[in-house]
C-alpha cells in the first residue's frame, strides 16, 4: 500500500495512506489531536482524579500509571506522554501494541521533535523507535516502554492498565477494530475505574463500548471533530 509523509494543519507531520484516504493522525493537526484526546482527556484527567480521590483503582500515593496504546504507529502518543511524564513528575509504564510497525526510514521524516520544541529529548524519541520489540526498556527516569508486535485481537491482559489510548485506524477502513469483541478486551485489560479515550465518536462505537460495560462520555473533539469519547470501567 502506498504511504506518504505529509504535513497536517498545525505544521506537524503524519503518514497518509492514499488508497484508504486515511492518516495515522488527524490532517487537522497531528500534535493538536494527540494532546487533546490522549493527554488532556486521558492522562491529565486521570492524574487529576488520582490527586483528588482514591476511587480510581490507584492508591493516592502510588506514583506509577500504566498505559496501553492501541496503535503504536508513529510513536507520537508515546513521545508526548514521555514529555508529560517529565512535566508531571509522574512515573509511567507504557505498552504500545502495533501489528505493522512503521519503517524507521519513515520515522526519520517525521518532525515531531522540532514541532514540539523538544530538541533536548531527541535522543529519547530515537530510543522509543530503536529499542527492541517485546521487551521492557527504561527510556527515562519516569517512562518505561514495552512495544508489542501483535494484533489487537491477541490482547488478553486482565486488570493491568489505568488508561488505554485507543488510536486504531478509523472504523470506515477497519471496522473489525471497533467491535464489541475488541472493546471487551479493552474493558478486561483495564483496572477498575480505569479509562479508555479515543478520537472516535460514531454512535456504533459508543454503543459497542457501552455494551461491554463502559460508562461512556461524549467530550468536545479535537480540531476537525465535533466530539470524542471517553469510557470508564
Amino acid at each position: 500500500m502506498k504511504r506518504e509523509v505529509v504535513i497536517t494543519a498545525d505544521g506537524s507531520s503524519t503518514i497518509h495512506l492514499p488508497d484508504w484516504d486515511e492518516q495515522y493522525h488527524s490532517k487537522h493537526g497531528a500534535i493538536q489531536e494527540a494532546y487533546h484526546v490522549f493527554i488532556t482527556h486521558g492522562l491529565r484527567y486521570f492524574v487529576s482524579k488520582k490527586t483528588s480521590s482514591t476511587d480510581i483503582g490507584l492508591n493516592k500515593h502510588e506514583n506509577d500509571i500504566s498505559i496501553l496504546e492501541i496503535g503504536f504507529g508513529t510513536g507520537l502518543n508515546a513521545f508526548i506522554t514521555l514529555l508529560e511524564a517529565e512535566t508531571l513528575k509522574q512515573s509511567i509504564n507504557y505498552v504500545g501494541v502495533e501489528g505493522y510497525p512503521v519503517d524507521l526510514n519513515e520515522i526519520k521524516q517525521l518532525n515531531y521533535v522540532k514541532e514540539l520544541g523538544a530538541a533536548k529529548y531527541e535522543s529519547l524519541f530515537d530510543n522509543i523507535h530503536s529499542v527492541s520489540w517485546d521487551e521492557k526498556h527504561v527510556v527515562s527516569n519516569s517512562f518505561s516502554l514495552i512495544k508489542q508486535n501483535k494484533f489487537f485481537s491477541e490482547i488478553n491482559d486482565i486488570n493491568a492498565f489505568n488508561i488505554i489510548y485507543f488510536d486504531a485506524f478509523g472504523a470506515r477502513v477497519q471496522p473489525e477494530l471497533w467491535t464489541e469483541s475488541i472493546f471487551l478486551k479493552m474493558y478486561n485489560a483495564l483496572k477498575p475505574k480505569g479509562i479508555i479515550v479515543t478520537y472516535a465518536a460514531k454512535g456504533s462505537v459508543r454503543r459497542a463500548m457501552q455494551a461491554v460495560g463502559f460508562i461512556v462520555e461524549r467530550l468536545p473533539g479535537p480540531p476537525g471533530k465535533r466530539e470524542m469519547l471517553r469510557g470508564t470501567k
